[in-house]
């Protein structure tokens, strides 16, 4: 953790050192998890930021937090390569004194610029972030692993009698017990499931059919998949369009190398939707994209050029109504996508070289 923590810690400065300004202040739990090689500055887990953030100068790498939270973060959270600096809880503006006196009342960059003088961060600290160390890869496939063994047990128990609350609950429920955050658990039983597309549940019960979908939060790294259930066998409607996603996200994830930008995988997404007769699809839901400390990344848009490198993770959720195809992969070394979210323990088909999950028939 230290090791990381220091070559992250080398690149900050080497942002500092190419913007000419005094410090870099990150605020996100996305660039604390990031920076802080996995630790968690969240309490409230619907904020975007948390209750302590970091000051990095040219000299020194500072935790900034208050009375409540530094004995906790230092016992349990934080590497040792950060000084600590505590503000009164009711004294917040002790902090900004301190930061002043900590950069000579120097400009700043931000990730979340509060300030005239602040500055946005660059680009290229921005694609730091999103391609992986191999100690952060380690840890993400823990991630993924443990959330889809966490999809597996919730979907092999449910009943159709079940309410999508229940059914969300079981699966938060899950993803806590392996100590991931539940950052999304979307619901959509047989009624709504056509409906809509983010569909966060209610108290109808979800009859023969449900999704169920895990946004799961670990060391601040997101496993994103989607999974379907079927109490007795699929419906051949229901099974054809599984299999129309699967066809298409196949095309996707053959464009994911290193090298292709974001725009490129959006327009072959709306030729294959086109070719297999839904035309307006790639309308009625986002594509996905890359992911890493945000569940999204960038979303692939017609106008994003970012582009993918090797150690990227990317996470594309191709749906038609009815049905939805959604796994965490890396992009490695080699050009092979390695899958973080497989489960063997779920049922999976081959297609165009790869295993993907099919609805679990009960």
């Amino acid at each position: 953790m230290n090791e990381e923590v220091s070559t992250k810690l080398e690149l900050i400065r080497e942002t500092l050192s190419q913007t000419e300004v005094q410090g870099v202040r990150l605020r996100g739990t996305d660039w604390f998890a990031w920076a802080t090689a996995g630790a968690s500055n969240t309490v409230l887990l619907t904020a975007e930021t948390g209750v302590a953030e970091l000051l990095v100068t040219g000299q020194d790498a500072w935790i900034l937090t208050d009375e409540i939270e530094a004995q906790r973060l230092q016992d349990e959270e934080l590497p040792t390569n950060f000084k600590l600096h505590i503000n009164p809880w009711a004294d917040p503006a002790a902090r900004e004194t301190f930061v002043r006196d900590a950069t000579d009342g120097g400009k700043i960059i931000s990730e979340r610029p509060l300030s005239h003088l602040e500055q946005p961060i660059p680009h290229s600290l921005q694609q730091y972030k999103r391609v992986l160390l191999p100690s952060e890869l380690e840890r993400y496939r823990q991630i993924g692993q443990k959330a889809s063994a966490a999809m597996t047990e919730v979907l092999q128990a449910a009943q159709p009698t079940w309410t999508e609350y229940q059914l969300a609950g079981a699966g938060a429920e899950a993803l806590w017990t392996r100590g991931l955050h539940p950052a999304v658990t979307l619901v959509a039983g047989e009624r709504r499931l056509p409906l809509y597309r983010h569909a966060t549940p209610t108290a109808e019960k979800i009859g023969q059919q449900a999704m169920l979908v895990f946004c799961a939060r670990g060391y601040g790294l997101y496993a994103n998949l989607t999974r379907f259930v079927s109490f007795g066998k699929l419906a051949d409607e229901s099974a054809q369009l599984h299999r129309h996603v699967r066809e298409i996200e196949a095309e996707v994830l053959s464009l994911c190398q290193s090298g292709t930008t974001l725009d490129t995988i959006y327009y072959r997404l709306a030729q294959a939707y086109e070719q297999h007769g839904f035309a307006h699809a790639i309308r009625e839901h986002h594509q996905g994209g890359t992911t890493g400390y945000l569940a999204r990344e960038i979303v692939a848009t017609p106008l994003t050029k970012d582009f993918l490198t090797e150690n990227m993770a990317i996470a594309w959720n191709p749906s038609i109504r009815g049905a939805k195809v959604e796994d965490t992969f890396v992009i490695l070394k080699d050009g092979n996508l390695e899958n973080l979210t497989f489960d063997p323990n779920f049922p999976s088909v081959e297609v165009a070289g790869r295993l993907r999950a099919v609805p679990l028939e009960k």
